[in-house]
Parts: structure tokens; C-alpha cells; sequence
């Protein structure tokens, strides 16, 4: 390669280096300003612990079983989807939504398995556990937190970017869920 066409490169990848450096480092801001204090909210933990009590024992079919149902069913009545958006930690949630004066797009939050337990708004599929917002999380432990790429999101048709974080047991600090929160990245920078 010559060096003309290595500088050229070195070019074009620094600037998207650095606007992701300080998109993430914007993304951090909020986690620590904001979404880390709902980490420890009691009607979170209460949620999940008790969607984990309820769900442990599912395997791959049930779990598959279960996000088909999702599938087919957004948008009409549902007892599957109400079980994730009406009660009490989708209330808090949708309340952290409307505090936020259009910054966040959505949240949710998911079981050890990967599983919504309480959402802003209905999901695309019921089950995250196949995605790296539950899997660079979830199984990294307390305190891992993950930072997606900014994307069109069609059901918001906002540019977005999802800020995801494991929550623990406040107590044994053992993980016990995840949640994921979608910003509006214009207002991040």
C-alpha cells in the first residue's frame, strides 16, 4: 500500500473514531447522571426477581414458544404483552421516558434469560437473551455495560443509539436481569 493511500485512510477512520469516542463518553454521561440510579429501584428488582422465580426453568422451546406468541401479537390485546406493559415497573419506566423530555425513545427491562419483564412500550420480539444488548451484559456481570452503534429506528423514526446495563441484586451484587434504554442521539450531542 502506499503511503498516500495509508494516510488517506487514517483520514477517513479518525474523525468516525473520535465522534464514536465522544458519543460514547456522552452515552457514559447519562448512565452515571441519570440511568445508574435506576438500577437500584426497588420496583425494578422486585420485577425481575420475581419474572426469575417465574421463568428459570424455561428452555430454548419455551422461550422460543413464547417470542413467536410476542411476534404475532404486538399491536392487538395481549396477555403476554400487557404482563410486560401494564404494571408497576412499566409505569416507573414510562415515567423515566416522560422526565426526559424526548432523550430517551424507550426502555426496557429483561429476566436472567433474556426475557422483557417491563418495557416503555411494546418490543419487536419478546426475547432479547439472543441479542448483544442482553449477551455484552447480563453474562458479564455487575456493572457491565454495553454501548450500540446509532441507527434509524423505524418505530421511534429517530436516529437512536441503545445504552445497555446489567442490574444486579443490590444485596449479593449477583446479576439478575438487564435493562436497555434507547436515546435520541441528537440529544447526546
Amino acid at each position: 500500500m502506499t503511503r498516500s493511500l495509508v494516510s488517506a485512510l487514517a483520514l477517513a477512520i479518525v474523525p468516525h473514531m473520535a465522534f464514536a469516542s465522544d458519543f460514547d463518553s456522552a452515552m457514559q454521561t447519562f448512565v452515571d447522571e441519570n440511568a445508574s440510579a435506576w438500577l437500584q429501584s426497588e420496583v425494578l428488582i422486585s420485577a425481575i426477581t420475581n419474572q426469575n422465580q417465574d421463568t428459570g426453568s424455561f428452555d430454548a422451546t419455551m422461550i422460543e414458544t413464547l417470542d413467536t406468541q410476542w411476534r404475532s401479537e404486538v399491536g392487538s390485546a395481549s396477555e403476554l404483552i400487557d404482563g410486560v406493559l401494564i404494571n408497576s415497573a412499566a409505569d416507573f419506566l414510562r415515567e423515566r421516558v416522560a422526565e426526559s423530555n424526548g432523550q430517551i425513545t424507550e426502555v426496557f427491562v429483561m429476566d436472567a434469560l433474556g426475557l422483557n419483564v417491563a418495557a416503555s412500550g411494546a418490543t419487536s420480539d419478546y426475547w432479547q437473551g439472543d441479542e448483544d444488548k442482553f449477551q455484552k451484559t447480563f453474562p458479564m456481570g455487575a456493572g457491565a455495560t454495553h454501548f450500540s452503534e446509532v441507527e434509524f429506528d423505524e418505530s421511534s423514526q429517530t436516529y437512536q443509539a441503545q445504552i445497555s446495563i446489567t442490574i444486579a441484586d443490590p444485596a449479593t451484587q449477583s446479576p439478575i436481569g438487564a435493562i436497555t434504554i434507547g436515546i435520541d442521539a441528537e440529544s447526546l450531542m
